[in-house]
């Protein structure tokens, strides 16, 4: 074969080769942006991905709900409330241990009732502040005690507040001979569960709050008796 011939059998294959490469190519983008929207149509939005709603039911659990119970043990933070004392207002006890000496309990003792008959009354509640009571703590328990208190129980806790004289049902004196021999825990328990008349504050006034007003309230008393509070009374 002559030269002249070779180029000319070269030239030709390469000119063959080119429309197959260009559709060997073309073919390939085709089925690459077919597959493009294959993808596109497996696309899941966060909004629609899979997941158990609170309080819905489930299959795929044996009880057939979808919320699992917390562990055993599990306490909501902030929620430990290991300070008795603190977030109850009652006394520290001891698993299984009881008083064999204490009798029936009366809850509303008279107006008139000494110290005994007071403390039989309210047995197991702290007759001391949990914290130190300041002039801030103070401070803090007049206005709280002002936004929440005075409407029923009267500026100076003599039940003379508006709503009383507007015709709704008159509270007690705090300077009742039982209110002043009462102890501070069971203030905190009728701020906290409500007593009588008088629904429960817990949702309004928080646990540091309630024992300011309650020492607000020992302020009110001690100024219209002239005398000095007790060492307990102001630890």
């Amino acid at each position: 074969m002559s030269k002249c011939n070779f180029k000319k059998k070269v030239k030709t294959q390469k000119a063959k080769a080119k429309p197959a490469n260009v559709l060997r190519a073309s073919s390939l983008a085709l089925v690459l942006f077919t597959f493009s929207f294959g993808l596109a149509g497996c696309r899941r939005d966060m909004q629609d991905q899979p997941k158990a709603k609170p309080f819905r039911s489930s299959s795929f659990f044996k009880d057939g709900l979808a919320s699992r119970q917390p562990v055993a043990g599990t306490v909501p933070r902030g929620w430990l409330r290991a300070d008795t004392e603190f977030f109850t207002g009652k006394k520290n006890k001891t698993p299984g241990v009881t008083n064999p000496q204490a009798g029936p309990v009366n809850t509303t003792p008279p107006a008139s009732a000494g110290a005994a008959q007071v403390a039989a009354a309210y047995p197991d509640d702290v007759d001391k502040f949990p914290f130190p009571i300041t002039e801030e703590v103070l401070n803090r328990g007049q206005q709280r005690f002002q936004i929440y208190c005075s409407v029923c129980h009267g500026m100076t806790g003599n039940a003379d507040g508006m709503i009383v004289r507007r015709g709704f049902r008159k509270p007690p004196s705090y300077h009742e001979q039982r209110l002043r021999e009462a102890p501070v825990g069971h203030f905190f328990d009728v701020v906290t569960n409500g007593w009588g008349a008088m629904p429960s504050y817990a949702s309004q006034v928080p646990v540091q709050d309630r024992w300011a007003i309650i020492a607000y309230i020992r302020a009110l008393q001690l100024s219209q008796t002239g005398t000095q509070p007790a060492t307990g009374e102001r630890k």
